[in-house]
């Protein structure tokens, strides 16, 4: 089924464009979130077909997260702290919570933002957090732009030296996120040393 999506995908891109791109780009980083590689990948490949250009995908691929994140980000920002309110006692959440959420984002939201953007599963999420905690609005969006161009080159990066092969795709895709993922880890842990050097 993925490989279905995945090739009608690709005459989706080609008839609409770049446009497509960002279109589905912006979707997949806010309301329905899903695999990002079904979009960059094949993108990657048209351009190494000469059918699209890198740079073009790339610009479309970031416009479209930056704005699937201020969705997310900005529908926390005005509505999750009411809602909390009203029933974040059913989830155990209540002023304390909040507020240490505030101080937390205040000091570490732009490692988590990074962080979170080169994360499965987290980098539609992250947003969410960063907008209930007020987070600065230019910290959020150069530490978002940074960790979603990342994640999109290495995705467009793969296209364009796999092609359509779907085994190598997916065995290369998963070595990429397992090292992604130890390399997250290495730099979280850095960061933690970090912070606690810095107290003492």
């Amino acid at each position: 089924m993925i490989r279905e999506l995945a090739g009608d995908l690709v005459d989706l891109i080609f008839e609409w464009g770049y446009f497509g791109i960002f279109l589905l780009m912006t979707i997949e980083s806010s309301f329905i979130p899903f695999p990002s590689e079904i979009v960059l990948v094949p993108a990657g490949y048209l351009a190494s077909k000469g059918d699209m250009q890198i740079g073009k995908i790339m610009l479309s691929a970031l416009s479209g997260s930056m704005l699937g994140a201020f969705i997310n980000y900005y529908l926390a920002l005005m509505l999750g702290r009411k809602i909390l309110r009203k029933y974040g006692k059913y989830f155990f959440i209540n002023g304390d919570a909040l507020q240490k959420m505030d101080t937390y984002f205040a000091k570490h939201g732009h490692i988590s933002t990074f962080i979170g953007r080169l994360v499965p599963g987290i980098r539609q999420l992250i947003s969410i957090p960063a907008g209930l905690a007020r987070m600065n609005l230019a910290v959020f969006s150069t530490y978002t732009a940074l960790g979603a161009g990342i994640w999109a080159f290495i995705l467009v990066m793969l296209g364009y030296f796999i092609g359509e092969n779907q085994e190598l795709i997916d065995s290369y895709l998963k070595q990429i996120t397992i090292v992604t993922l130890v390399i997250l880890i290495l730099l979280a842990s850095w960061y933690i040393y970090y912070q606690k050097t810095k107290r003492i």
